[in-house]
This record gives structure tokens, sequence and C-alpha cells, in this order.
């Protein structure tokens, strides 16, 4: 395996195809070194024969000079594989030449944002050796006057829209690039086309197929063309066929992208008890409109919720409409921007994007491009031909097509553009990894479709019932120390509200003036700083001490700006020293001692894998054709095919396999050797079941970097770590701000007092409960009934408690695929002890992931109990209650001496 691809994909991040894709640029460079040219006729076959050979679906270049096509399905990733393929050229190969190719002016403006240093999509990311002498950008605005046509630049990328090398001009003159430059003696495209290293990168490349884009570029002369394109077809004149690309070497379609993960997952919808026999196209098209709309309320307000759970940044969706045509369009936008749809709530928040509005099509596109952010209004697209290529929002969530079409255009055509994940991979919560296309009258017939053998995807299905059509409000989990501080509470977001105002009562301010709140939040702000000094402030009592209060006084004195009405002479000045007392008092009264503690080991990590038996059921690589391994190339472009430079002849069949496990960073072969041999040889002994030793060692040394994958994964739960001995590092002894969180209710009669059983237990999600007097939030949910009972003994029996959120408490455990980090569902502080209290159905007690969460807790609250005492604080206890110990009638104390770890 090349170093170079080793470093590349972990400096890049390069998902598993991105990755893929290097490996073969580098062995298509091992079989035909990019620095020899390959320009006449006979070079041009016997470079074809040589990558046919291993890559069979490569039958023809279709251009004068070899060129390859990757083709990745949409939202994998491309224009960072284009970042790759450019470092290993440079890096590995010594080219200094580049021209990227873009289809459009969208995607060319993208392209040279991606390609500047310091934007947010930055490809070299990461490369060291582009950090302080970056590549040079030279784009279709700036190449006349670009100082760039030395031998002094590193490295230089030409981007460009196809229009400006392939455009006639009024006249029948040739486009501005081939004219005679002044600067340079010659046309900036002869320049280009003279470099002995020029490598073309062509975006999009199924853009590229017309002849006269075809002759532009051939005419460039480049020694290598790669090709990236997620369609990889050239549409005919033969109505409902296409001709496939013949020089794919790679291909990785949306059907992989979807089962691995890479994209979100397309979900056709319909409506419950659907039956459109007595509608009329309008009455369906209406009825598809209006839900897809009540279907993205839904998701909005999902999305909202899981941003302040989680703690991650707001993602804001949006609707696709897809019109019949212009006409239909613009009747759309007016449907939609009327008073009559929905109460005029969309007026402002559509756009219409068709070549009807070709002459605001800047403004359309921009408006588009914007349509991720909060600040933008856009809520609803109206488009004809779908959105094209370079228009790569991560926000689409739901597709309501209204143009008459058969199933396989719907699939192909409905969901290009809408399956880029917003953050980046899935989360796991299937409303926020889902794009929905709003189907009712094409449900079956797409359903069926999907499932036909050579579907390239299968589409998950969504009903819509009344509970996800109906109305959602997110309520604000916000603790009540922020009501009694005066903080500005977030309201409920709706979009109409079903919630009587009165419904959640609010927590009165302690503090009624604008100026005592100011300097009650002040100091609660001075006491979040005070968090990370654990040894002057160990935790909330030492705050009342006199040196801790007239420390906050004097910080909250030098931040603390009347307002003009407050000014000396005006009006009375507030009390600081009081109002500092009694916010820190509030503070104390409203917090629970959690410290954030770090385990770190004392002495050396050893680490190491527990011997397992490889699953090798779905390693069956066949060897290669004869011919492949006995050919002597007479080309001087290649060397034995199948083998890779470090792929030497080994003495040992397992030695292939050790060799290619230790490129990994996190095996080591002094430490691991003897582990990786048994790996290695239950390997051996599989392919020898059926296969000779002549050809195991073939596959063995042809598919090396694979095999050690295969591996590599079945290692990782096998994995082990530890220290001689660890200490715990304390950087807070408390935490003064509990995280705000949201609640998403639908419907009435959700709101409930928690003393009282809701009708519907096995729903319990559903249901808000309030009149809480211990309980550091002013309302809580919970998952279950037992949860809701544990309340009602923690309001009796506690002096506060709480449900955490996500990233509340810091303890890490082991799961099955790497360490993660576990939240208790329930802390709680009594007049002696603070417990984290989990209740876990019966059935579950004793399983692995259960029993790996109660180690790490019982751990830390060790750990926390340690730091404590220190300071004359209360130990802590964890507790793991099954479901029906729980019971009105018990007591905390009397679950804690029987179920306490």
């Amino acid at each position: 395996m090349s170093r170079h691809v080793n470093a590349i994909s972990n400096r890049l991040s390069l998902r598993s195809p991105q990755r893929e894709s290097l490996e073969r640029l580098h062995r298509v460079c091992e079989l035909m070194p990019p620095r020899q040219a390959v320009s006449q006729n006979a070079d041009l076959q016997a470079a074809l024969e040589i990558i046919h050979s291993e890559y069979p679906t490569v039958t023809d270049f279709e251009r004068d000079f070899p060129s390859l096509c990757f083709a990745l399905a949409t939202g994998v990733g491309k224009t960072r594989l284009m970042g790759a393929f450019i470092t290993y050229l440079h890096l590995a190969h010594g080219i200094r030449n580049f021209f990227v190719l873009a289809p459009n002016l969208t995607i060319y403006e993208k392209l040279i944002a991606d390609f500047t240093p310091g934007t947010p999509k930055y490809v070299f990311k990461g490369i060291a050796e582009f950090a302080t002498d970056s590549p040079e950008i030279i784009t279709g605005d700036n190449y006349e006057k670009a100082a760039t046509i030395t031998d002094f630049i590193r490295c230089k990328i030409n981007i460009f829209n196809i229009s400006k090398i392939n455009a006639e001009v009024r006249g029948g003159k040739s486009p501005k690039i081939k004219r005679l430059s002044e600067y340079i003696g010659q046309s900036y495209f002869d320049y280009l086309a003279g470099l002995d290293d020029l490598v073309i990168l062509m975006d999009e490349s199924h853009r590229y197929r017309a002849s006269a884009g075809v002759r532009a570029i051939n005419e460039l002369k480049p020694i290598l063309g790669l090709e990236l394109t997620a369609t990889p077809i050239v549409e005919t004149k033969r109505k409902g066929e296409n001709d496939r690309f013949k020089n794919v070497i790679y291909d990785y379609p949306l059907g992989r992208a979807i089962t691995d993960g890479f994209v979100k997952d397309p979900t056709v919808v319909t409506r419950q008890d659907f039956n459109p026999a007595d509608m009329s196209r309008e009455d369906i098209e209406r009825l598809k409109l209006e839900d897809g709309i009540r279907l993205h309320e839904s998701i909005k307000a999902e999305l909202y919720t899981y941003a302040l759970e989680t703690d991650s940044a707001l993602v804001k969706p949006f609707v696709l409409a897809i019109a019949r045509d212009t006409t239909h369009a613009t009747e759309l936008l007016a449907l939609i921007e009327s008073q009559a749809f929905f109460s005029g709530r969309y007026i402002g928040k559509a756009i219409q994007v068709d070549s009807s509005t070709k002459q605001k099509e800047e403004q359309m596109v921009e408006r588009l491009l914007k349509v991720e952010s909060t600040e933008e209004p856009t809520e609803i697209v109206i488009h004809v031909n779908m959105l094209k290529e370079g228009w790569d929002v991560t926000n689409l969530y739901t597709i309501i097509p209204l143009r008459a079409a058969n199933a396989r255009i719907l699939i192909e055509q409905s969901i290009g553009r809408g399956l880029r994940l917003p953050y980046g991979k899935r989360t796991g919560v299937p409303v926020v990894d889902r794009l929905n296309i709003i189907a009712h009258d094409k449900f079956q017939e797409i359903i069926e479709e999907a499932n036909r053998a050579d579907s390239v995807i299968k589409l998950q299905t969504l009903i819509l019932t009344d509970e996800i059509l109906a109305v959602k409000t997110i309520i604000p989990v916000v603790p009540k120390l922020n009501h009694l501080l005066g903080y500005p509470q977030p309201p409920q977001t709706t979009a109409e509200s079903s919630l009587e105002s009165s419904a959640i009562p609010q927590v009165e301010p302690i503090f009624t003036t604008p100026e005592e709140q100011a300097i009650a939040q002040l100091t609660h702000k001075v006491i979040q700083g005070l968090e990370r000094q654990p040894e002057l402030v160990p935790n909330t009592a030492a705050l009342q001490s006199v040196e801790i209060q007239s420390l906050v006084k004097e910080k909250v004195e030098e931040l603390y700006k009347p307002t003009q009405l407050a000014l000396e002479g005006v009006t009375s000045p507030p009390d600081i020293a009081a109002i500092v007392a009694k916010a820190t008092e509030i503070v104390t009264q409203q917090t629970i001692d959690i410290p954030k503690i770090i385990v770190v080991p004392v002495e050396p990590v050893e680490t190491g894998f527990h011997p397992f038996t490889l699953d090798l059921a779905s390693l069956n690589y066949q060897p290669p054709e004869e011919k492949l391994w006995l050919q002597s190339l007479s080309t001087g472009v290649g060397e034995a095919l199948g083998m890779g430079e470090g792929n030497l002849h080994e003495k040992r069949l397992e030695d292939y396999i050790v060799s290619g496990l230790i490129d990994f960073d996190d095996i080591s072969y002094y430490d691991h050797a003897d582990f990786l041999y048994d790996l290695a040889q239950q390997v051996v002994e599989h392919f020898k079941t059926t296969l000779s030793e002549e050809d195991t060692r073939k596959v063995l040394r042809f598919h090396q970097p694979q095999i050690a994958s295969f591996i590599h994964a079945q290692m990782q739960p096998h994995f082990w770590e530890k220290a001689k001995s660890y200490e715990a590092v304390v950087h807070s002894g408390f935490t003064a701000a509990l995280k705000e969180g949201g609640a998403t209710v639908t419907g009435q009669n959700i709101v409930l007092d928690y003393r009282h059983s809701p009708a519907d237990k096995s729903n319990m999600a559903k249901y808000v409960f309030i009149g809480f007097s211990q309980c550091l939030y002013d309302h809580q949910k919970f998952d279950s009934e037992s949860e809701r009972l544990l309340s009602v003994i923690l309001e009796r029996d506690t002096l506060k408690w709480f449900r955490p959120a996500k990233g509340e408490f810091k303890i890490y455990y082991r799961a099955r695929h790497g360490q993660a980090q576990y939240q208790p569902d329930f802390a709680a502080e009594t007049a002696e002890t603070i417990y984290l209290l989990e209740p876990k159905m019966k059935t579950q007690m004793t399983d692995d992931d259960v029993l790996a969460k109660k180690t790490a807790a019982v751990q830390w609250c060790q750990y926390a109990s340690d730091h404590a005492q220190k300071y004359g604080g209360k130990p802590w206890a964890y507790v793991l209650i099954p479901h029906d110990a729980i019971a009105q009638n018990m007591t905390l104390k009397g679950l804690a001496n029987q179920f306490a770890c």
C-alpha cells in the first residue's frame, strides 16, 4: 500500500469509497506512470489494454488521452476526492499543473471557493505540504494577468467553466482564452496545451460528452484525465435508452451510499387509507402539497428539538415542489403565497426557479444557495426540472413531485439533490436522516419499481397518520434557575399554537427590575467562570465564603454597565452586594455539585486485541487470470500486472496479510505479532480450502489492501487498553448552568400533572409533565411509566433532582463499536447522598451494554466521591433499578439499599 495513499486518506479523513478511488488511481500510476506521455494511437491502445486487463469495465478512454471515470453517488464527496487526487499526483509524482473543469457557473464558483484556503470546505485542509505553500488558483476570470506562468510556483490549479474554452463568440471569433496574450506571447490555451504534466479533472463529466466539449478538452493535450460524476451515462436519442461510459474504473452507486450511511434514507410517503379513485388531479395535487407542508412542519419541529437536545447547529429544512411546467410553477407560487394557503403563513417564504425567471436567475440561485441559513426565509422552492448539479444543499427534507412521470423517473430525478446529510453523517435519529418524497398517487408503483431486482436503491416507506400530520409544538425545557434570574425565555415554537399559553406554568423571577436582573445574570456568569478553578471553588458551598463573595462582587462591578436611567443622580443605584449574595444563594439552591472529571493514565497505556475467530464467509476472492500474472509488458509503462511496488514476493503466505495490517496506525508488529499471524493463518486456511497454494498466493498479493482492511474492521470490537494505574483530574467541582433542551409535543391534553398516570402509557413520550417543586426544571418528559413513578418518589424524598441532558455527565464506556458517552436517566440529591439513577427493563439488566455503562458509572461515582470528601461534600452512588421494583410506596433509600452498585 502506498504511503502517500495512507497519509492523504488519514489527513483528509477520506470515506471508504474516496479512499478506494485514490487506491485505484495509485494502481493506475503503477501500471501507467503519468509522466510518460501517451499521445500516439499505438501508445494509447497499449495503455488501454494494460488498464483493461486489470479493470475490465474500462474498454475505451473515449478521449485522445488516457481518461478514467470515477462514478461516485451524489453526496459521497467528489470535490474532496479531487483534492485527494491532486495532492497524490503532486506529492507522489511531481505533477504541478492541473486543470479543473466545471460544467456551469454555479459549480465553477463553488469549486473556486472549495480550492481557496480559509474557506469552510477547503479541500486541502490537513495537507501539511500545502499549509504554508498552497497551490496557486488560476480562474477563468484572472488567467490573463495571473503571474503564475513560472517555474517557481509549487503547484498550479486552473479552474474554468467549460463555456470559457469551447464557446464561439460573436463574429465567429475564438474564445478569449485561445487568443494571443501580450503577457505570455501566445494564447493561454496554447500555453496549457504545451505543458508536459497537465492533468485535467472533469467535475460532473457527463456534461462534457457533446462534440464541442470533447474537442476542446482533447486540444488541451493533458497527460491524464480524471472524470467524476454520479451519472456515468450519455443520454441518447433513443427514447428511454442511455449509453453508459466506457471508461468507468470505479463505480460507487447510490444504493451502496444509502446502505453505507453516507447519504439520507430516501423514503416514499403516502397518506393512510388513501384512495385516489374519486379525486380529480387538482384535488390530489392540493392534498399532496398540503400533506407535504404538514410533514415539513413536523420535520422542522423535530430538527429544532434535536439541535437543542444535542447542542448541535440548527438545521432549517425546506421543501422542493416539482411543477409540470413554468405556467404551473407560477400558479403554485401564487397559491402558496396566498392567504388561503395555511392562513398566509408562507407569504415571502417561497421562490420559483425555472426558465421563466431566467432574468432573475442569479438572484434566485443566490437565495437557493443561502437556503441553508436560518436567516434566509425560504422554506419552499418551486422548480420545473429539478435542482441542477452544484446546488449542494444539505437541508432539503421534503420533495413533492406534482408532474406526471413514471416511477423510475420519479425515483431517479426526485432524490439526487436532497441526499446530503446536514451533519456530515447519520445521526441515528430517523427524522434527521430521512429524505421524504410525497407520492400519494404513485406510491405502490414506486414501491414496486424500487423493489425490482435491478433497482439501484431500496426505498423506505412512511404512511402519514393523523399523529404525524398533527401540528407539533416545541416547548423549551429551561432550568428553573434561568427563570429565577430573569433570563429572556425562548418562545414555544409551533406552526399553529396547539397549547393554551397557561398550560405550562411559568416560574416568576426573583429579580424584577432590569437592573437587578442584569446584575444577577452577571453574577451567574462570573460563577460559571469560577467553575474552572476547582482549587479555589471546589463546590457551590464555597461560593458563600466571604472571600469568594468579595471576588464575585468585584468582578460584577467591573462588568456592570448601568442604563441611562440608572446613572448617578437620576435613580438610586442598585445594591450590587445584596443582589450578588441573593443570586449566589439561588445558584447554590438550583445546582447539584456535578464535577467534571477526566480520567487519565498515570503510566504508559498498553493496548492490544483479544483473540477471536474471523468471520470469513464473505471473503471469496478468486485469482486473476493467468495471463495477468505472466504477461511481460514491453511498453515500458508498467510492471508485472497486479503487483504493486510494495507487493514483493513473500516466503510465507501469512506475510502478505501481516505486512498489510501493520500499515494501520493502531497496530504494532512488535506488540501484536503472534495475534496478527493467528489471524493471517485463519485467512490462508480459508482460501486454501478452495484454492491451490499458488492461487492463494496470487489472491493475497493482488488483493492485499482489501483483505487487510477487511480484517482490520473485524478487529475493532476486540480492542482493549489498560494502564498500570489511572487518576481522576477534576476540571470543575460543580456545574452552574444546566443545559437547555426542547420537548416536541402534539395535539391537546398532553400536559399532565406528574402525579397522574396518563391514559396511553405505551406512548409516554408524547406527554409533558408539570407540577414539580424539587425538580431543577419546571417540566419534564419521560420515556416510560416507571420513570414517571420514580419522579414521584424523587419529589417526595430528595432536596433536588433532574433528568440530565446529553453531555451533562462526562461518563465514557467501551461500547461495541468504540468509546461512547453515557448519560444516566436521573441525578438526585438528598441530605446525605447524591445519586445517579437508571431505571431499566428487568429483562435488560444483564445486557452487555447495560453492564458496561454500570461499570463506568460506578467508577465515576467513586472519583466524584473522592473529590467531594476532600471538601466536606456528599458521596455519590449509582443505582440500577429494574422497572418492576419502582412503585409509589417505595422510598429512594429503600431502592438504593436494594439496587445500589
